[in-house]
């Protein structure tokens, strides 16, 4: 089940609000700019499935967002326990970083911990399935998929390069409870 937990950035221990409803969630998000929403399908994602085959399961989001976004490149990631890599790719995201796009993402499976530090307040954010969330350029964030991590999302960028991070130095994502 999706989730939200609010923390002051400096005191990761304890949440100062938390909750397991989707429109709680996309209200809370929205008050700082992080678009949330839910999206539906009829078509069964399996792991394993091509690309083309997720895409075309949510054809139309993603076309309303690349009206909307202005995005130019759409493209799958799908990550499973087994992942050679999984402890790079993991450690990769893991660290405070800004992005000079949003960064925006739909969980067509898995789950995944988005943790965004905004003021003094950090955000975090677990998405699963059916989730899409959309964090706004300039955001100082993190990501963590796990240990075993297990997901397919969908990402949108405006940067046809992709996924370029600017990461901050803050050692502040160390404190943080991590998506275990």
């Amino acid at each position: 089940m999706s989730r939200l937990r609010i923390f002051s950035d400096a005191h990761p221990q304890v949440p100062q609000f938390a909750s397991e409803d989707h429109r709680t969630i996309a209200d809370q998000l929205g008050t700082v700019g992080v678009r949330f929403e839910r999206w539906h399908t009829d078509a069964a994602i399996l792991p394993g499935a091509p690309a083309e085959v997720i895409l075309g399961a949510y054809r139309d989001d993603i076309e309303r967002l690349r009206r909307e976004g202005g995005y130019q490149a759409v493209d799958v990631v799908s990550i499973a326990p087994d992942h050679p890599d999984r402890d790079a790719l993991r450690r990769k995201f893991l660290d405070e970083h800004t992005h000079s796009e949003d960064e925006v993402r739909f969980f067509a499976g898995g789950s995944g911990l988005f943790s965004l530090h905004i003021g003094d307040k950090v955000f975090e954010v677990l998405c699963e399935s059916g989730d899409l969330i959309s964090v706004p350029h300039g955001t100082r964030h993190w990501f963590d998929m796990g240990p075993a991590p297990s997901f397919i999302a969908i990402r949108l960028f405006t940067n046809p390069a992709g996924w370029v991070a600017n990461f901050t130095g803050n050692a502040i994502a160390s404190t943080f409870p991590r998506h275990e």
